[in-house]
């Protein structure tokens, strides 16, 4: 693993396919003229819309995202992350994915969302992402890079679940990456503490893309796509604007962490 930066980018998705690559394009296109070579997409990052209209040009998003994310890996010679996007599964439903493509514009890593956001906010929304989407029904994987280090993929709700960060922990991993559409309303006191928290107990780097602002109807997205060290420490935040949070990973920074506090190895139940 060698010293590189890598960029979370933060999108205001909306229903419109189209519309939404192009801003994503933009974006990693920025991201790598400022140098990153691992480049992460929020969740809903080709669609932002009403569940039924999801389910109804499903396929397409799923297909021409595939396309896109593997298009935008080769063309700029990165490691591209995206996810999670709707792909069709048997019942009718839709599993909610996130995708690792290499710099040749190969499928490195695939996850299904496991964990499914069904919840009453207190500000009105209710939320049942199940009605729409499968649940996973495996634990997330490690991509191993022999330069970027071992990155372990999640998305969104999962950040709430300790349990599967410390899956990926003690598989490996130096990076956890959490894209994510998280509500404005649960966002404002959860989304930073919940991300160091991951940072801190794993003594891993988070990578935090994001969605933000108004996207359609009442839903509303809070934004700030974050890099933290594995110390907690918030390297870059994007804010509540489109835009990205780009920062350095450093694996002497990770060794130091893991040398000062070395919690990984007191753990007494494994």
């Amino acid at each position: 693993m060698k010293s590189y930066l890598a960029a979370a980018i933060q999108m205001t998705s909306v229903s419109d396919l189209q519309k939404n690559l192009t801003q994503a394009e933009e974006l990693i296109d920025l991201a790598v003229r400022q140098g990153a070579e691992l480049v992460s997409l929020p969740e809903n990052l080709t669609f932002m819309g009403e569940e039924k209209d999801k389910l109804a040009v499903a396929h397409e998003i799923g297909s021409t995202t595939e396309k896109f994310l593997k298009t935008m890996a080769q063309r700029y010679q990165v490691t591209v992350l995206g996810g999670g996007f709707p792909v069709p599964e048997a019942s009718g439903k839709v599993y909610n994915t996130a995708l690792i493509i290499d710099p040749n514009g190969q499928e490195a890593l695939r996850y299904h969302k496991v964990h499914l956001f069904d919840v009453n906010v207190p500000d009105g929304n209710t939320y049942q992402e199940s009605s729409t989407v499968m649940a996973g029904k495996e634990l997330p994987g490690i991509y191993s890079s022999p330069d970027l280090g071992n990155i372990g993929l999640s998305v969104c709700y999962d950040v709430r679940f300790p349990e599967l960060y410390r899956h990926l922990s003690q598989k490996g991993a130096d990076i956890l990456v959490v894209p994510a559409a998280f509500t404005a309303y649960t966002g404002k006191d959860h989304w930073q503490v919940l991300l160091q928290a991951r940072a801190i107990e794993n003594t891993c780097y988070v990578i935090a893309p994001a969605q933000t602002g108004i996207h359609y109807a009442r839903r509303q997205t809070h934004g700030h796509a974050m890099i933290i060290d594995p110390w907690g420490v918030i390297l870059a935040d994007a804010g509540e604007q489109p835009g990205i949070a780009i920062a350095e990973i450093n694996p002497s920074r990770l060794e130091q962490v893991r040398r000062q506090m070395p919690s990984l190895q007191h753990r007494v139940f494994a």
